[in-house]
Order: structure tokens, then sequence, then C-alpha cells
């Protein structure tokens, strides 16, 4: 038994904090143990910027869990903690009060004068963990549980349930109207972070209390920080980014599903392409006429009253409308039911709309075909949304949301994601794709529709997806960090950090840019989307790119795409076509690919040399679609 271990062990019999009883029933991965080492060494404040599905509450449980082995009381416990038998007296108290910080200097803990008079049990390491709605909190709380987290020491605070624990479990505006919740707090787990936007006055607030001790821990937690906008300003200051995790990177590393997205343009019916026009010269003249063009002047218009108030009140009212009819155009709702009747009928499918009429309206015509769908808003209460889920797959196969299921819920084994566009939040988009592409058992791809309108609001959405899903690194990321630590890096993580034992020290993260990450291979094929997103639909590379879909498609029904063939099988499937007269590289990377028409047909491919034996490529040395659909579904390590 190591020291930590002796530690811990002696540490649990005087009923130190519930912490130190995490145990998880897997070994965290490598990039998560990176993001560990990454908080600590920052001096245990930061955001760990991952993407969803990379375990992001794993790595705060852990984090947690090394700060408390660092942290100054529980050092001077440690040191002594042989002889010491005096028991948890000097741990926890019970006090008329509500403790807010702890004084460093003689550990003990400082009581707040002006809260009400009320008992509460505390540990002298107190964890408050933030989210932004209230139906995560039990998701939450039941994961520590599992944990090995006793029940018995961790609350959840918000509405009439204000459990006062070690581990407090609360939302963000519950915690705006008690702030004391985050003084009495050593360590501050923000979920969500790119929400505490300074845009929002009331959540900006929190970075006031969680500053007043700079003893604090503080850990942001997010998939997504645009890190060049303004309104992030706060949060860079005080929990900036320290490691980086996106989808590209997750994908590459095999932790995701590989995202396929697929772009479905449709068109504004003659009486909508008028109405759409209408609204957009009323907003356009509103905003010439007082030099203000975003939502942000125009509610500073609103304030002044009279008739400035009453244009910037047009205003939103026509912007308003014209999101509304993008949401719910005919062809829109139209394409999404062709995929879910004729493409995925037996398939679970989420679909994410910008407003609930559109989502209302997506509901009613599948009735109509006889397809049951449930939807899932804000106004469903928590317990109601579970068993919505729960249900989900079974008594219907067609999700709907509009925003309620962005931010985390966990549903890995779907595979099928519809996007009616209208929005080019990149945060909304990261979230929405996150949604689909958590691993699970034989998933290696996700399908994503965006379904968008050209020439509107819509135009940019495929770009915002590009961004979301496949970003030009500009800074460190857990790669580049991973290879910059030394050769012992692993054992040295895995041993904790004890106060009077000197570990073996830790390198330095290397925060040069490598460079050659700009080369690296592009997991989304943005030039096939490039194409799709410029051309017509009779244009001959865009029907390739749209008939290698229609493989990718057919291989979630069945596995059409094998790979890993010998030369032999080449050999015998093309009688020496392909292979002969050539020396076939044992690093060549070869496929075979299933006709979607004639189960009976096959074509091989080799992906090394871009060289399949059918027609299109043996005749017009043409990328054909079987090659498009292996790059779209492949991932190169």
């Amino acid at each position: 038994m190591d020291t930590f271990d002796r530690s811990f062990s002696n540490a649990k019999k005087l009923n130190t904090p519930s912490i130190l009883s995490l145990k998880f029933p897997f070994t965290l991965k490598d990039d998560q143990l990176v993001a560990v080492e990454s908080w600590v060494d920052n001096g245990y404040r930061g955001t760990i910027l991952y993407s969803t599905g990379t375990g992001k509450t794993e790595i705060a449980f852990e984090c947690a869990k090394r700060m408390i082995m660092t942290y100054p009381y529980f050092a001077s416990m440690n040191s002594s903690i042989i002889t010491n038998s005096t028991g948890r007296s000097e741990l926890t108290s019970k006090i008329d009060d509500i403790p807010s910080l702890v004084d460093q200097g003689a550990n003990k803990p400082f009581v707040s004068e002006k809260e009400d008079q009320k008992s509460f049990s505390f540990s002298f390491f107190n964890i408050l963990i933030l989210v932004p709605r209230i139906s995560l909190i039990d998701q939450t709380i039941n994961r520590l549980i599992s944990y090995g987290i006793p029940k018995e020491s961790i609350g959840s605070y918000f509405g009439e349930r204000k459990e006062k624990k070690e581990i407090i479990v609360s939302t963000y505006n519950s915690v705006v109207r008690n702030p004391i919740l985050i003084r009495r707090s050593n360590m501050v787990i923000l979920d969500e972070v790119h929400l505490i936007k300074d845009s929002s006055k009331s959540f900006v607030k929190l970075f006031d209390y969680v500053i007043e001790d700079p003893n604090k821990g503080l850990l942001g937690l997010t998939a997504t920080l645009d890190e060049r906008d303004q309104k992030n300003s706060t949060i860079m200051a005080v929990v900036p980014p320290i490691i980086r995790y996106p989808i590209k990177m997750a994908v590459k590393d095999k932790r995701l599903a590989k995202p396929v997205i697929i772009p479905v343009k449709v068109s504004l019916t003659g009486e909508e392409r008028e109405e759409y026009q209408n609204y957009t010269t009323k907003i356009k003249n509103i905003s010439n006429r007082f030099k203000r063009y975003d939502a942000s002047s125009m509610t500073n218009l609103l304030k002044k009253g009279g008739f400035a108030s009453g244009m910037a009140k047009a205003w939103f009212s026509n912007v308003r409308k014209r999101k509304l009819l993008l949401s719910y155009a005919d062809n829109k709702l139209s394409a999404a039911v062709d995929i879910i009747e004729k493409k995925f009928p037996d398939e679970k499918i989420m679909v994410f709309s910008e407003t609930i009429e559109s989502i209302q309206e997506l509901k009613r015509i599948l009735l109509e075909k006889g397809i049951k769908s449930m939807i899932i808003d804000a106004k469903v209460r928590s317990s109601e949304r579970q068993r919505i889920l729960d249900k989900w797959g079974t008594t219907f196969n067609v999700l709907l949301s509009v925003h309620t299921l962005e931010i985390g819920y966990d549903v890995p084994q779907v595979r099928i994601e519809i996007i009616l566009a209208t929005t080019s939040n990149i945060n909304q988009i990261v979230q929405r794709i996150g949604r689909v592409l958590r691993k699970y058992e034989d998933k290696s791809i996700a399908l994503i529709y965006v379904v968008y309108i050209p020439d509107t609001k819509d135009d940019n959405v495929i770009d915002s997806v590009a961004k979301a899903v496949s970003p030009t690194e500009e800074r460190p990321s857990v790669r580049e960090i991973k290879n910059s630590q030394d050769r012992n890096f692993q054992e040295i993580v895995t041993k904790g950090r004890i106060i009077d034992e000197t570990p073996e020290p830790i390198k330095k993260h290397d925060n040069s840019y490598n460079k050659r990450n700009r080369n690296e291979v592009d997991i989304l094929n943005k030039k096939a989307i490039r194409l799709l997103k410029s051309r017509s639909n009779d244009d001959n590379q865009v029907k390739r790119i749209n008939k290698a879909f229609q493989i990718v498609e057919h291989t979630l029904k069945e596995k059409s795409i094998i790979k890993g063939l010998d030369v032999d099988y080449l050999n015998k499937e093309t009688n020496g076509h392909v292979s002969k007269g050539k020396k076939l590289e044992k690093n060549s990377r070869i496929y075979k690919v299933k006709s979607t028409v004639d189960d009976s047909k096959t074509y091989i491919i080799d992906l090394e040399k871009k060289s399949c034996t059918c027609a299109d490529y043996q005749f017009r040395r043409l990328k054909c679609k079987h090659i498009l659909a292996i790059e779209f579904t492949i991932v190169d390590n």
C-alpha cells in the first residue's frame, strides 16, 4: 500500500471529507488524467474545455479529490494522523450559523455573522457544484453516489429543497439568490461555465463571490467557449481555459463517434419567400434609421421610451416572425419527415428546432403519417422527462426538442440527429452535435442532418457546424500537452500529492503551438460540404457526394463497409485486377463496400491509392461514391 492509500485509509477512520470515498468503476483515460494534472498545476483554477461525451464530470470529481490531498487543513491532519486519536471534533462542527470561509492560518471555520441562525453540519472541505438546470441536479447526485460518495454527504439546494451538506449541488439561479453557498465552499465547480456571460448581469455576479477567497478551488467545465467574445471576458479572467480537447481530437482518439454531417438544402415556397423578404426589409429599415444592427444595441434603444422604443419593439417583433417562418417552413419540415419516414422508420432519432411552434407542427405532421413522437421542452418536469426518455425507442422513436436536451443528457445509443437550422450559435451547435457522439457498443459514426434554407439567416449554419466539429487549433490542446510530458508522466499523475512527501518533479507543459496540427486530416470532409453548399443538386460531383451519403446511411442498417481485407482476399475478389503487377504495401488500407442496390455486388477500395474497382473509377478515374463513403466514415489515426 503506497503513501496515498495509507493516508486515505487512516483518514477514513477520522471521517474526513466524503470526496475521498470517490472510486470509479473504471480507469480514467489518459486525456482525463492530463486534464486533472493541468488544473492542479494551474493552482486549482481554470476551465477544462472538453467536448461532450469525454467525461468532464468524472474529471471534476477527480479534481476535487486531488485538491483535498494538498489542502492545508488535511495536510496538517495527515501529518499527525497516526498519533491523533481525538476523533472528528476538529473536522466537523455543529454551529448556529453557516461557515463561509476557512481561516487558513488557524485552520478553523470562519463563521458568517449575517446569516440566520440555523443548525448546519459541515466539513472543513465543502464542495459546491453548480449546474444550469434543476433537471441536472439529481443526475449529478446519482452519479456521485454511484462512484462511492455517501448519500448522506450530498445535498441539493433549490426551491424548497435546501439540504446543507458537505457536497451541495445547486443551480446558478439558486446561488445568485444565496451567495453564502459560494462563500462557505472551498471548491466551486461551474458546469457549462460558458453560460456565465458578462451580458447575464445576475450570473456574472457569481464571480464577485468566487474571487473573494484566493485559496478557493475554481473549476469551469464546458464543451465550447468563444474566447474572442467580449461577453466571455470575465470567464477568461477568472477561470480561463487551461486545456482543450475538441470534438475533432476526441474522434481521432476514438473517444467519440465520428460525426457525418449531411447538409439538406431546401427552399422557401413563393409565399414564404415573399413573407421572408417583407420581414427582412422592415428589420433593415429600422436598423438603418437608428444605426443599430444587433439585439444588444436595440435593447438599449428599447429602454429610451417613446417613438424609439416602439420602433425597437417592431424590430424585435419582425426578427421573431422571420425566425418563426424559417423554423417551420413547409419544405424544411417535409425534409425532416422524409428522413424519419423513408430512411430510418425504426431508428431512434433526435430532432432539434429553434421554436416550439415548429416542433409542435412537426409532431402533428408525423402523427398524420402514423409516426408517434414526443416533445421535451422547458415546461416538461424532470420526472416526466425521464419517463419520456425511458420510453424512447419502445413506444416511440422520434424525440423532439427546442433547447432543453442540448445540455447534460446522455443518450449514447442514438445515432441520428436532425437539426432544423436557423441558428449559427456555436455553443448551441456544439451541444446539439455532442448529444449523439457518445460511444456505445459498435457505434462508430453518427449521422447529423442539417436542414437549411440558402440565401437566408440559415446560410452560415453549415460553416458554423464545420467550425464546431473541426476547429482550427490555435492553442495548446490535450495531445500537445501529453506529448510534452516526461515519459514517466503516467506514473507520476496516478500517485497523488501528499504534503511531507516529495513527489518526482513534473515537467511544465510546453505551451508552444504545434503547427503540424494544421495539416491533420479533416475529419469533417469540408471540401465535400462546400461543394454541396455552393452547387446545385444536378451537379455531377454533388450527385456523387449524395450517393456516398446513401452508402453511409445504409451502413447503419447493414454492415456495408468492411475494413481490413488482406492481399489474398483482394486478389480473389478482383481476379488480381487491382494488385496485378503491383506490390501491395503492408500498410495499405483496403475496404470492401457493398452495393446499396444489389447486395450481390461489392467493390474493393484501396484508400491508400484512392482506387476502386467500380466503373466510375476504372473508366473515368474519378473519386467515386465508394471512396467518398469511406472517407466520410473512417477516422485515420
